[in-house]
């Protein structure tokens, strides 16, 4: 058989497997040893095998990723969380739709310390929806606002989603999670102003709040926050500022949460061990399908599917502008089914080939993507933040509720993607400024 056809009927096979179940680490490793032995031969197949793996765990630079992990499992368990939603909440509750607006702020500080979309979403809905139901807000914009907020660790560092974006294009990992800064707080801003223009038409949305609260008790609980804003200075400022790369920002991030954590639980105890299980597990899980998605890569590129691909695409969409187009439908779609790191995985072989050949800024495309993919977890029907909101929720919440909640926030997701495709400069701009890029 041709190793093109072989090609082409393995990423067939790759589809039917994830339409079964079959976890995705394992579908693209299997599938991708399947293809390489019957396209190029057993030496090359007993080749990758035997160095692939040992190279992507041996490899410094993908250190990042489980320090990122460690630090935001251990800040967490800090509980500076919840002090951080109480002290957003406390500024911003005297406001219409405060508590909204201290969603937003305190995800938005969250994910500068988290890097994960589902932990930030059901962090906030255990420790905000409460509150929101309590006060008489409604119940699907909370859980929209909660949902769509949670996001916001895809796109502002250090954000998982980068790291394996970088890993698998060959791109600076510091100077992806440093472009990101700057469209996080565009969306956050643009969230915040759609928010006050909702809970104005309709003012039903959010209760007016008459309880005072006194400035001693503002200033008492923004003091109980200071460790988010060292470990964000010490990790962001760090990279920008060209005193360490990104892979040692994520060493000195987990070692500050550490020492944070130390502090907060009086020394060390019985809530460390399962930390750093939590830890190990979300980081060889991201490990898992790394190594299976590129053992999938190397056989597409080995059998020839990649050129064909590169073709058939560029033939499609021959500008950069008609190829952005149909990579946000493709991700829209994709984000129904599948979580953030399997959508990159399974889909940058053979993406990104062609973002070289239409000779696309592989910087801007990674910023753009990391805006889809965000947008891709809160689309109904099957938006995984969706569905980590209500398994949080419990029995006070309805997928329609989430739903409904959520619509409005993706059109505010829709006017910022807008911006970074027709203002590159957005994501650029600060990138182009870092200290020894």
């Amino acid at each position: 058989m041709d190793p093109v056809t072989i090609g082409y009927l393995s990423a067939a096979l790759l589809l039917l497997a994830l339409a079964l179940g079959v976890p995705v680490a394992v579908a693209m490793g299997s599938i991708g040893v399947v293809g390489l032995l019957l396209g190029v031969g057993q030496n090359l197949t007993m080749a990758q095998l035997s160095s692939l793996p040992f190279a992507v765990v041996n490899n410094y630079d993908f250190g990042v990723l489980p320090m990122f992990v460690l630090m935001g499992v251990l800040a967490e368990a800090s509980g500076v969380t919840q002090q951080l939603f109480n002290a957003s909440n406390l500024w911003l509750r005297r406001l219409r739709g405060g508590l909204y607006h201290a969603v937003v702020v305190g995800s938005t500080l969250f994910a500068a310390i988290s890097g994960s979309t589902i932990v930030n979403a059901v962090v906030f809905t255990r420790i905000a929806y409460p509150e929101m139901l309590r006060y008489g807000y409604s119940k699907s914009l909370s859980l929209g606002c909660i949902a769509a907020t949670g996001s916001f660790a895809a796109m502002i560092p250090p954000s998982i989603t980068m790291v394996i974006y970088a890993i698998m294009t060959d791109q600076s990992v510091g100077r992806l999670l440093i472009a990101g800064i700057v469209p996080g707080v565009i969306t956050a801003i643009i969230y915040l102003i759609g928010i006050s223009v909702m809970v104005r038409l309709r003012p039903s949305l959010a209760p007016s709040l008459s309880e005072p609260v006194s400035w001693a008790e503002r200033w008492r609980a923004t003091a109980g926050v200071w460790p988010i804003v060292v470990l964000i200075a010490l990790v962001l400022g760090g990279m920008y500022a060209g005193l360490f790369p990104a892979s040692a920002a994520g060493a000195a991030g987990a070692c500050g949460a550490f020492v944070f954590a130390l502090w907060k639980k009086k020394g060390l105890g019985r809530w460390l061990p399962p930390v750093l299980q939590d830890a190990a597990a979300i980081s060889c899980v991201i490990f898992a399908i790394l190594i299976g998605g590129l053992l999938l890569s190397r056989m597409l590129v080995a059998v020839g599917v990649i050129d064909h691909v590169v073709v058939m695409i560029t033939s499609i969409a021959s500008t950069p502008m008609r190829f952005m187009i149909l990579v946000s439908l493709l991700y829209l779609l994709l984000g129904c089914f599948l979580d953030t790191t399997s959508m990159m995985v399974v889909t940058l072989p053979f993406i990104y080939p062609v973002v070289v050949a239409l000779e696309i800024d592989p910087i801007w495309f990674g910023i753009v993507l990391v805006k889809l993919i965000e947008i891709s977890v809160i689309t109904p029907p099957v938006g995984l933040n969706l569905f980590a909101v209500l398994s949080a929720a419990g029995d006070r919440a309805s997928f329609h509720n989430v739903v409904k909640g959520v619509m409005p926030f993706i059109a505010l997701e829709l006017i910022v993607l807008t911006l970074l495709v027709l203002v590159p400069e957005l994501i650029t701009w600060l990138p182009d400024r870092m200290i020894g890029k």
